[in-house]
């Protein structure tokens, strides 16, 4: 694997107060930029996905001012190589190196304060083994730029297999009221699709740091309990990689965190209700079987969402 040594000649530490994170710029940074752009890779990433992922950022209608791709501890040699090649190449992309994995959530919320100072206005997530439409940003900031109420702006994504075969459309609801009736059932924003506003972040608002899957789930309950406003786009402006162990990664991985956070959403939103509770235990459950029935269980929910006509 690649160290951190092999850049350190041209890398500046951004911030004297986190020593976590090393910044490999080759071109000066803005003072002030509109459109930030935060993706993190790490060591079981593959080469073609990841770039996929950054070509689909770099080759956007509306670019991103800056991009920021943390390689968060160590990262396969192709991969570190490449990205320090399109780093050299393009003056909107920044590499930040993490000195050991902390985690997606420590990663993102990195960018957003060290970003935070350049007065941004949208904050775009991306994953290393996604890819975006072409119009992904330009959709989405021209929302946001047309409903200012709007805090945090999602979509529909393309759910496509390890060959890039499109295999579905994950559909979530559109308006804030039926986002908000939706937190105690499941997560309705598909993390890797979003916009979200600085304001949100200059109010405080961050990743829980020492979580290592869920983290958006949570953030989203946070922010709904403080007032901010969700919707989502109803074409999808994602394709979305669903890798092998995917079913199985949902079963267990996760499962009891989004227990704990459709909990904390029935409390915090003020949705306690038998049949909430029941549907918590009963998915609890169902994500400790076998992965086989996790499979037959999330495409009967994809199907129902299909049928559903969220406005």
């Amino acid at each position: 694997m690649v160290v951190l040594s092999f850049y350190r000649e041209s890398m500046i530490p951004i911030s004297a107060t986190n020593n976590q994170f090393i910044l490999q710029s080759t071109y000066p940074i803005a003072s002030s930029v509109s459109i930030v752009c935060g993706m993190s890779v790490y060591i079981n990433d593959r080469l073609e996905w990841v770039k996929q992922a950054v070509e689909s950022v770099l080759n956007q209608t509306l670019p991103a001012d800056l991009f920021m791709v943390v390689l968060d501890g160590e990262v396969a040699d192709d991969i570190a190589i490449y990205l320090t090649q399109v780093e050299k190449e393009n003056p909107n992309l920044a590499l930040v190196h993490g000195t050991t994995n902390k985690g997606l959530s420590a990663c993102m919320n990195y960018i957003i304060d060290s970003t935070l100072p350049l007065n941004p206005r949208y904050f775009f997530r991306m994953d290393a083994d996604d890819i975006c439409v072409p119009h992904r940003f330009e959709k989405q900031a021209t929302l946001l730029d047309k409903h200012d109420d709007v805090d945090v702006l999602g979509s529909a994504l393309w759910e496509v297999d390890e060959q890039g075969n499109r295999a579905g459309i994950r559909r979530l609801p559109l308006t804030h009221s039926k986002l908000l009736y939706a937190f105690s059932r499941r997560c309705p924003i598909n993390h890797p699709t979003v916009a979200i506003r600085y304001s949100v972040f200059a109010r405080g608002h961050r990743y829980l740091p020492n979580m290592r899957n869920t983290q958006d789930y949570f953030l989203w309950i946070a922010l709904a309990k403080d007032g901010c406003k969700f919707a989502n786009v109803k074409e999808p402006l994602l394709h979305f990689r669903r890798i092998n162990g995917f079913y199985k990664r949902r079963g267990r991985g996760k499962s009891v965190n989004e227990f704990k956070a459709r909990l904390l959403a029935m409390d915090s939103l003020k949705q306690k209700s038998l049949q909430n509770y029941c549907y918590a235990l009963f998915v609890l459950i169902l994500r400790m079987m076998p992965s086989w029935i996790i499979k037959v269980a999330y495409k009967a929910d994809r199907f129902i969402l299909g049928l559903n006509k969220h406005n």
